[in-house]
């Protein structure tokens, strides 16, 4: 099957699915990522997403693409992402106190080397250089705010990246609406070249917003998608399948697979913390989703994709898989038709368990 395109501007154009490849090089040997990236293309995906990972793990995910082991990876559209204040994850960049200038600068400059390439089509700014609730966090601690780089700051980096020809098109991570508004009013502030840009960004959608969204997580439509539709932002949907557990393969006794999310028990606190099972409002919930799928005789990795491509501000939904015919799951739900009778069930479990995964 063909997977549908969208029109992020008149000269961008990405597939509605994206690959992530945060599996690669740790679950995914390189030739396994290669017949993953070989399929995903032949599918007529053309968008994929690199991830800030471990010394070796972040090698074989980035520098694979340019290798030359694969020839058509170059038709595909990079997304990569600076983070921000990093805690414990010293691999990035010894673990940055700061998205500050020299950091952005150092980061774009790291993926294209890894990337072996001239220009990286989007490139995103992956967590606020702020206090946020993010991650499972739901209530806003005002005692927890610290000394941040300025948004002007951020943007300047990138507005001298994109004149220096190294990234096309800017985008946010894991941002509240005040921060979106934040970074699209700077953007008219700042200079002539960045107020064109933030034209365009008003108009014709060179802004771009990548959040979590699924069945768990519906939070984007409480404040965000208000923003989005109206400044003309697309939603990069993250995590449409919740980590996994919309699968339904962690529901059985034995708790799911050893090398699936089981594998990385204790490294990912954050993840495990808001997508566990062990929380029965989760396990419920996901149990009714996958029961929905069942019933229409869909899977539920195909019914949770419709779902979220479902979305009129979404443009593409970022997932990952280690195997062919998880992928294959993927690509289905790109045929699924979500009929009204489906919709209806859908919104009855979400409002008996509204956004149990934050």
């Amino acid at each position: 099957m063909a997977v549908p395109l969208f029109n992020l501007t008149s000269d961008l154009i990405v597939s509605r699915l994206c690959l992530g490849t945060m599996t690669f090089g740790e679950q995914n040997s390189l030739a396994q990522s290669f017949q993953l990236l070989d399929k995903a293309f032949h599918s007529r995906i053309r968008f994929r997403s690199g991830q800030k990972l471990r010394g070796e793990v972040r090698n074989i995910s980035a520098v694979g693409f340019g290798s030359g082991k694969f020839p058509a990876i170059k038709l595909y559209l990079p997304l990569r992402q600076v983070s921000g204040p990093s805690g414990q994850m010293a691999w990035i960049r010894g673990g940055p106190g700061s998205l500050d200038a020299w950091n952005i600068t150092e980061a774009i400059d790291g993926s294209l080397t890894r990337l072996q390439t001239d220009c990286i089509d989007l490139y995103q700014i992956h967590w606020p250089d702020r206090y946020v609730p993010m991650f499972g966090e739901i209530e806003y601690d005002p005692t927890r705010n610290f000394s941040s780089v300025s948004v002007e700051e951020q943007l300047s980096a990138l507005q001298k990246a994109i004149g220096a020809g190294k990234i096309r098109y800017v985008g946010l991570s894991n941002e509240t609406p005040y921060g979106l508004m934040k970074f699209l009013h700077a953007a008219e502030r700042i200079s002539i070249h960045v107020r064109i840009v933030s034209l365009q960004v008003l108009y014709d959608s060179q802004l771009y917003l990548k959040n979590c969204y699924n069945f768990l997580c519906r939070n984007f439509d409480s404040g965000l998608a208000e923003c989005c539709s109206h400044e003309r932002v697309c939603l990069l949907a993250y995590s449409p399948l919740a980590m996994g557990i919309l699968s339904g393969k962690y529901l059985s006794l034995d708790g799911g697979p050893d090398d699936a999310l089981n594998l990385f028990r204790g490294r990912y606190a954050e993840g495990e913390s808001r997508y566990s099972l062990s929380n029965s409002t989760i396990k419920k919930a996901t149990d009714l989703y996958v029961k929905i799928a069942k019933k229409y005789g869909i899977h539920p990795v195909s019914l949770a994709i419709a779902f979220v491509l479902r979305h009129p501000l979404v443009a593409s939904a970022v997932f990952g898989a280690t195997k062919l015919w998880q992928l294959q799951e993927v690509l289905d739900g790109c045929e699924v038709e979500l009929i009204p009778e489906i919709v209806t069930e859908i919104n009855r479990v979400h409002s008996a368990f509204p956004n149990p995964c934050p």
